[in-house]
């Protein structure tokens, strides 16, 4: 599919998520405004939202620019990891999860899962008499990142581990 036509259909599906590579002034004052309790973004958004909605054409055209591209999107996607360890909204964690899982980069949370060194890393350990129990992964501290099969951030666990006796 096209990008045009992709691009179409995400209009169709929800006009207020093209995705331009750009957020509206509308759309950053509704987030402040709703994180500061307030109902309706700032006046004198209008002028920036209508500078901000200008589509972005590509214009790559060999090797070099695409790996430009790639390391243009690495360097956005450690942007949003950093945003995310510093969020505290839940909604503003979600939307930064959900754009980056639309590009192939989820979250890792692998609570109650067979604890893997080679995937997580271990951040302390929890006593357990329950043997079914050892050896999981009891909670997860800090969330791991992955880009598609490669781990970007292996994320921090704690693992059951039995009781001492």
């Amino acid at each position: 599919m096209g990008a045009w036509l992709r691009k179409k259909a995400v209009e169709e599906e929800n006009p207020d998520d093209v995705p331009t590579g750009q957020i509206s002034a509308v759309n950053i004052a509704a987030i402040i405004a709703e994180v500061d309790g307030e109902t309706s973004p700032p006046e004198g958004t209008e002028a920036a939202e209508a500078a901000s909605n200008t589509d972005v054409e590509s214009t790559t055209t060999g090797p070099a620019d695409l790996e430009q591209a790639l390391a243009d999107r690495q360097a956005l996607i450690q942007l949003c990891l950093y945003a995310l360890d510093r969020a505290r909204s839940g909604g503003v964690v979600e939307r930064l999860e959900h754009g980056l899982a639309g590009i192939g980069v989820r979250a890792l949370r692998p609570d109650g899962e067979r604890f893997d060194p080679a995937v997580h890393e271990a951040g302390g350990a929890v006593a357990t008499e329950d043997p079914a129990l050892e050896g999981l992964v009891a909670e997860t501290e800090v969330v791991g990142f992955a880009d598609h099969d490669r781990v970007l951030r292996a994320p921090i666990v704690i693992v059951y581990a039995k009781k001492a006796q």
